[in-house]
C-alpha cells in the first residue's frame, strides 16, 4: 500500500468514525426524538464505506496552512454528509434508478422510497447543523463563510442544478460545453468546495482560496471524465453498481461527444493542470498531487 493509499484510508476511517457518532441514538439540542428507522436509513447511506475523497481533500488541503485534521475534521464530515444525502436521491426510481451502491442495497432497495427521501434530507440538514456548530471553528465568521461556500456549491446553482441538467440530458443532446457546466456542477462543486474550504478554514488570503478552487476545479472534472470512462469500460462488479447506465438512457456524455481516447487524454491533462498549482507548496502538496493522480487512474 502507497503512503498516500494509507492516507486515504486513515481519512476514510476518521470520517466513517465521526459520521457514527454524529448519527447515534442521543437526541441532540433542539430535536424532539430521533425515529429509529430513519435514523438506520441514514446511517445505511452514510456508513457503507466509500473512499472519501471529498473529507480527504478538504482535510489535506486545510493542512497546507497547518490546520491539524482533528479541526478539519468537522467541516469534512458536513461535506460527506451532503455526498451522501446526494447518492441516496441519485439512487432513486426518478433520478438514476439504481438498486446497487458500493455493493450494497441502495438506501431504497434496503428501506423504501419515502424513507430514502427522508433520509437524504436528514443528512442535508445535519451538514449545516455541523458547520454552524462551535466545534467546526471557534471563529463564528469563518463557520459562515463554510455554510455559504457550501450551499452554493450544494445548491442550485451547484450540484442540485447540475443534477437537473443531467436528467434533461436524457432527452436534449447537449454540446461539449453543455456536458463540462452540467460536470462543473453535479460533480465539481463539491469537490471544489472540498479544497477551498481547506483555505477558509486557514483564514487563507483570497489569492490562497482563489488557487485552491482552482485545483478543486480541475480535479472534479478530471473526476467526473474517470467516472463516464469507467461507465464504459468497467464492470458493475467492480464498480459495486450498475454500469452502461448513461448510454442505457440516451445520455450525453463526453465520452460519447469526444470518444474514448480523447477523454483520457482529457483527464489526463487536467490532472496534471491541478497538480502544477501545487508546486508553491513543495512538499507539504504531495498528497494532494498524488490525489489527482488517483482520480484519473482508479479502477472504481
Amino acid at each position: 500500500m502507497t503512503a498516500f493509499e494509507t492516507r486515504l484510508s486513515e481519512i476514510a476511517a476518521l470520517t466513517g468514525e465521526g459520521l457514527a457518532a454524529r448519527l447515534c441514538d442521543a437526541v441532540g439540542a433542539g430535536e424532539a426524538a430521533r425515529p429509529p428507522r430513519l435514523l438506520a436509513a441514514m446511517r445505511h447511506g452514510a456508513l457503507n464505506g466509500g473512499k472519501r475523497l471529498r473529507p480527504f481533500l478538504l482535510i489535506e488541503s486545510a493542512g497546507l496552512f497547518g490546520t491539524p485534521q482533528d479541526e478539519a475534521l468537522p467541516a469534512a464530515l458536513a461535506l460527506e454528509c451532503i455526498h451522501c444525502y446526494s447518492l441516496i436521491h441519485d439512487d432513486l426510481p426518478a433520478m438514476d434508478d439504481d438498486d446497487l451502491r458500493r455493493g450494497k442495497p441502495t438506501v431504497h432497495k434496503a428501506y423504501d422510497e419515502a424513507t430514502a427521501i427522508l433520509a437524504g434530507d436528514g443528512l442535508l440538514t445535519l451538514a449545516f447543523d455541523i458547520l454552524a456548530g462551535a466545534d467546526t471553528h471557534g471563529d463564528a465568521a469563518i463557520r459562515c463563510e463554510l455554510i455559504a461556500a457550501l450551499s452554493g456549491a450544494a445548491g442550485i446553482g451547484g450540484m442540485v442544478g447540475g443534477q437537473m441538467f443531467d436528467l434533461e440530458a436524457e432527452t436534449i443532446a447537449p454540446d461539449p460545453g453543455r456536458i463540462r457546466l452540467l460536470q462543473s456542477m453535479k460533480t465539481g462543486a463539491l469537490i471544489r468546495f472540498a479544497c477551498e474550504a481547506g483555505a477558509i478554514l486557514a483564514g487563507a488570503d483570497s489569492a490562497e482560496r482563489l488557487r485552491l478552487r482552482r485545483f478543486g476545479e480541475l480535479s472534479g472534472a478530471a473526476f467526473q471524465l474517470a467516472d463516464d470512462i469507467l461507465d464504459v469500460t468497467a464492470s458493475g462488479d467492480v464498480m459495486g453498481k450498475r454500469t452502461g447506465k448513461d448510454a442505457g438512457r440516451g445520455k450525453g456524455t463526453l465520452v460519447q461527444s469526444i470518444g474514448l481516447e480523447q477523454a483520457r487524454a482529457e483527464a489526463d491533462r487536467l490532472a496534471e493542470e491541478a497538480i502544477a498549482l501545487l508546486a508553491p507548496y513543495g512538499e507539504k502538496s504531495a498528497m494532494l498531487a498524488d490525489c489527482a493522480r488517483f482520480i484519473v487512474s482508479r479502477g472504481n
